[in-house]
């Protein structure tokens, strides 16, 4: 299929389409009737994200308010099934594979490792310490230390004197240089608290990913990208989501999905012949 027709069909149905932007810092990008490309997106991704943003246009159709709502499995497939979710999750996997978030996992892996190790440090002299309890001796310590700012911060500033005539810079990778006096147990500790902070962050950013990946209208485009990039392979990896497609898409429910299908020879072999039920 030629990424030139593809446009042309589009634009036929009264969409904008632009290949020169920015797309919003994303590949593509949809939003009423305008499929902006990504000019830094590679020539073979192209066409896949040409479908993966009238997918999402399709589905603006056949329901309101998409991008504010995510939209909705039941509208887009007919079905209440479970497995449709399951399924298209698995899609996602193998066609975007930051959807994995294995960096992030990677990080929060090394992240746990530290804080185990920085608790073993605390453990060496206050072997009841509890990350779960108030860490008594630390707190009557802090409460006269300027150290005190590092437990909500990394790297602090503070400013004092005539007209701030006088700086002081403290980070947690310099503690043992900025208080002499301090043990190494709380020197731990700041650590360990900047630790669960980090660890907050990455979780927090994991689920951020996850629930925009698990959209509907996000696995619905997801699924439509992974058709063209390797029919045979989605079509194992959801065979329940795949059949109810195809089956909807030869009924007209995707509309203009089902020219697009067919312009990309995606209509030329039954569902049935790929999938295993």
């Amino acid at each position: 299929m030629d990424e030139k027709d593809l446009i042309k069909y589009f634009k036929s149905l009264g969409l904008e389409v632009h290949t020169s932007t920015k797309a919003r810092g994303h590949q593509g990008f949809f939003m009423k009737n305008r499929i902006d490309i990504s000019k830094n997106v590679p020539q073979n991704r192209v066409i896949p994200t040409l479908l993966h943003e009238f997918a999402h246009y399709i589905h603006s159709k056949l329901e309101k308010d998409i991008n504010k709502t995510g939209g909705s499995l039941e509208i887009l497939f007919l079905s209440q099934n479970p497995l449709i979710k399951e399924e298209l999750i698995k899609v996602t996997h193998f066609v975007d594979e930051n959807s994995l978030c294995i960096r992030l996992l990677e990080h929060k892996a090394r992240i746990k490792d530290k804080i185990k190790s920085l608790e073993q440090i605390i453990k060496k002299d206050y072997p009841n310490f509890l990350r779960s309890k108030k860490f008594k001796e630390f707190d009557k310590y802090i409460r006269r230390s300027k150290a005190k700012y590092l437990l909500t911060y990394d790297r602090v500033k503070l400013i004092s004197g005539f007209f701030g005539t006088r700086e002081e810079i403290f980070t947690i990778e310099t503690l043992e240089k900025d208080f002499p006096d301090m043990k190494p147990a709380f020197c731990a500790y700041i650590r360990l608290r900047s630790a669960i902070r980090k660890q907050s962050r990455i979780s927090a950013r994991i689920n951020k990913y996850k629930k925009y990946y698990e959209r509907p209208t996000e696995l619905f485009a997801r699924f439509v990208e992974g058709l063209y990039l390797d029919k045979e392979w989605t079509c194992a990896l959801a065979p329940v989501s795949a059949k109810i497609f195809y089956n909807l898409l030869d009924t007209g429910h995707y509309q203009e999905l089902k020219k697009v299908f067919q312009m990309a020879g995606l209509c030329d072999m039954t569902c049935e012949s790929l999938c295993v039920y």
